[in-house]
């Protein structure tokens, strides 16, 4: 039986720690056995790690200087000791096969990157599936699959690794010079993506989820109104010096300031932005958009990185059983305390409780450790199909259940 190769999971979080926690219970979750958690947080992430650790939960730690997630995410480069390094946000939980999954495509050798599918904060829809960047950072949807797909890239256009959802093996990501700290936020992903096409393949699993909430920032509020634009046009306009053409930086420079103001249209209508808010915040744009042409960009030459220490595998992690606990609304109370005393006893457990209503249903990953969907009886999970069917309790719990078990143990 071919060894699927060892995961380093990088973690880069600041002034997070409740989505933190949450985070590293779910890694404690994986099913990969061979699996490391690099911890690059500022001192409230380093509180939740030594109230972890208690519980188990050991991994490499190094302080974040913040302000730049380029740099944060080549501090977790260097303290990773596994063949794969993967990343993930601090305010998103993979689901329990999420690791293996991905290390799993690099089995193939020709394999450097790998990227899977997101989920938003409903826990039910795609937030982001899989993407082509070109040279001006333009998006280009590929087609939705349940299949791992292969794909061979240029500098010029090549799949971006999702930033919350993304792994590399090691020796390639030192090769390139790691993150290019140029981008503070925003297209360090795609830019990863261009400058590691030339170097081998990128795979797309679709089936290694990740659930991602977009918690609040210090650039966005926890509704997802933004509160600065500033490194949105300076990474836009450094993307655009490391990789277009000269002849394209002005219509790529119109169309972000189009999408942008469109952007905050949406919210000056839903009245979360005032006039005043629209036009500082363009301000900030306009003064990214500068920063970003100004700022120096030095050559990014291989890591001579020193051989990491010998690999801190996560206690806990690999193949576990799941359980399903499921009932109607009013039996809530008594469902969660069955599902957090399962969750203690280490095994997988999702808890289905339903309403008869034909109220859409969410998916969470709890603070106790246990996954909760919520909604109607006779609502929709998926989004799709009609909003209303009639189910009798037994075949609606066993649909969800097939359903989930693609990518998460029920049994």
């Amino acid at each position: 039986m071919t060894t699927v190769p060892s995961i380093s999971v990088v973690i880069v979080s600041w002034q997070r720690p409740d989505t933190l926690r949450r985070c590293l219970l779910g890694l404690q979750q994986q099913d990969h056995p061979a699996l490391e958690v690099c911890l690059v947080a500022d001192p409230s992430g380093q509180t939740v790690l030594e109230a972890l650790r208690s519980a188990g939960l050991h991994c490499r730690f190094a302080a974040n200087p913040g302000s730049n997630i380029s740099l944060a995410r080549n501090i977790g480069l260097q303290l990773a000791a596994g063949e794969v390094v993967a990343y993930i946000d601090d305010d998103a939980v993979a689901e329990p096969t999420w690791a293996s999954r991905l290390a799993r495509a690099f089995l193939t050798p020709e394999v450097v990157a790998a990227t899977g599918y997101t989920i938003g904060r409903n826990g039910i829809s795609l937030q982001w599936a899989a993407t082509e960047t070109d040279a001006t950072g333009q998006d280009h949807p590929l087609p939705i699959s349940p299949d791992t797909t292969l794909h061979k890239g240029t500098q010029k256009r090549a799949v971006k690794p999702v930033g919350t959802n993304c792994a590399f093996r090691r020796s390639a990501l030192l090769a390139v010079g790691g993150f290019d700290p140029a981008y503070r936020f925003y297209l360090e992903d795609a830019d990863m993506g261009l400058r590691l096409a030339p170097h081998g393949l990128t795979a797309v699993v679709p089936d290694a989820l990740v659930h991602h909430a977009f918690a609040a920032s210090s650039r966005r509020a926890a509704n997802r109104v933004p509160t600065d634009l500033t490194e949105i046009g300076a990474s836009t306009m450094v993307f655009l010096r490391r990789h277009a053409a000269a002849s394209d930086v002005p219509a790529t420079l119109a169309r972000l300031r189009a999408e942008q103001a469109a952007r905050l249209l949406v919210h000056q209508q839903a009245r979360r932005l005032s006039m005043a808010d629209v036009a500082r915040l363009t301000a900030t744009l306009e003064a990214g958009i500068k920063d970003g042409a100004n700022r120096p960009l030095s050559p990014l030459a291989p890591f001579d990185t020193p051989q990491p220490p010998a690999f801190l595998r996560l206690p806990g992690t690999g193949p576990k059983p799941g359980k399903v606990i499921a009932g109607r609304i009013w039996r809530r109370a008594r469902l969660l305390d069955q599902a957090a005393k399962a969750a203690a006893a280490g095994q997988i457990v999702t808890v289905i409780c339903m309403s008869p209503t034909p109220r859409a249903h969410r998916m969470q990953f709890t603070d106790q450790g246990f996954w909760l969907q919520t909604g109607g009886l006779f609502g929709r999970s998926t989004r799709q199909g009609p909003r209303l069917r009639l189910f009798s309790l037994k075949k609606r719990i066993a649909q969800e259940t097939a359903r989930v078990a693609a990518y998460r143990p029920m049994f």
